[in-house]
């Protein structure tokens, strides 16, 4: 049986951080989801901003 991945606290807190800034500008949250491949997190907003949190927090716009 494969156990799902958690994200770290780190990305936990920059997601919360991003979801909040996110949605105070307007931007419906479409997805949030953990790449079990990478252990990235990735959410896409608005009808075209993908944004990827990594293992350590940091996070960049999805190009």
């Amino acid at each position: 049986m494969r156990y799902p991945r958690y994200p770290t606290a780190e990305q936990n807190l920059t997601c919360f951080i991003l979801s909040q800034n996110l949605t105070a500008m307007l931007l419906d949250i479409s997805i949030v989801r953990l790449d079990e491949r990478t252990g990235n997190i990735y959410i896409l907003a608005g009808e075209e901003t993908g944004i990827v949190i990594t293992h350590n927090g940091k996070w960049r716009y999805d190009e």
